[in-house]
């Protein structure tokens, strides 16, 4: 019988590190994070990492385990979730795998595909773009030439857009194409499972979660940060509409409205994404007996 990979996913802020942990504590295992930017050390305030005792009562892996200086990939995390889950399995049965980055969570339980290097003349070109025609043009052509990553990219990340439109332009198909090709083999079968709440309720608990972030000192955390804004790992929301204010294009006051109405935007962009399981099981996160229950009660069936 093969080893269960348990991934519990969900927009941000839903829930799903208490109810990963107390999964994880039920089932005498240990934590997998697919989460893009938890995993840079640098970043603990406005990336919401776990407190130090969620982290102390539960062993997670991949959360501070890089810094933002370190060239880091998704594809970088399909070989390193493969080592460590391979090297976890021999001591359990089942894992549970938590985080909202479902690009990390395809490329460990589907993989992700050898995406050819771009021509390095294209992606100087579009750079120009960006530089003097601004974002907007590449978005452009990227939902031109690829409607399907258009839906699910960040469109206000410009790294993400452009890595889109330098791989239809390089080599002739859409990005989508390259991600969509058969899955590999794994040395382990995986059941997703899907947190969602209530939508007043979630952007409510986003919009706290910021006020609480806010106390707890990111200002001081991406003001420390500020002389490396340039580096992909800090192009995220919360970091990015605080560098705007400490330049003066707004008010610390407007950034922590934006980065509250970004974030609501974001959660918006991770339920669509997660819709693309058919396989996976929904529960309210209210339901965390209910899913406990459920999970256990699968598992005792194979």
């Amino acid at each position: 019988m093969k080893k269960k990979l348990i991934c519990l996913i969900g927009p941000t802020a839903v829930g799903k590190t208490d109810i990963a942990i107390r999964l994880a504590t039920e089932l005498n295992t240990e934590i997998i994070s697919c989460d893009s930017r938890q995993i840079y050390k640098e970043m603990r305030i406005g990336t919401a990492v776990p407190e130090p005792h969620q982290l102390e009562s539960c062993k997670h892996h991949f959360i501070g385990s890089a810094s933002i200086h370190d060239y880091y990939s998704v594809f970088q995390f399909e070989l390193d979730a493969l080592q460590k889950t391979t090297e976890l399995f021999k001591k359990y049965d089942q894992l549970v795998l938590t985080g909202g980055s479902g690009l990390y969570l395809d490329a460990l339980i589907y993989g992700m595909d050898d995406i050819p290097d771009p021509d390095p003349e294209i992606r100087r070109n579009l750079e120009i773009r960006l530089e003097e025609e601004g974002i907007d043009s590449l978005r452009f052509d990227l939902k031109r030439l690829d409607p399907e990553y258009y839906t699910e990219v960040d469109l206000r990340n410009p790294k993400r857009v452009m890595r889109g439109l330098e791989v239809c332009l390089t080599t002739g198909q859409t990005f989508s194409h390259f991600r969509k090709r058969s899955t590999r083999e794994r040395p382990f079968d995986h059941q997703i499972i899907c947190l969602d709440r209530e939508r007043s309720s979630l952007h409510n608990r986003i919009n706290k979660r910021v006020d609480l972030m806010i106390e707890s000192g990111l200002i001081n955390e991406v003001k420390s940060l500020h002389p490396h804004k340039q580096l992909n790992a800090l192009k995220t929301v919360g970091y990015r509409e605080l560098f705007e204010a400490f330049e003066g294009k707004q008010s610390i006051e407007e950034a922590i409205e934006l980065i509250k109405r970004n974030t609501r935007r974001y959660a918006r962009r991770q339920i669509t994404w997660n819709k693309r399981y058919k396989d996976a099981e929904w529960f309210d996160a209210n339901e965390a007996d209910k899913l406990i229950s459920w999970t256990k009660n699968h598992l005792h069936q194979e």
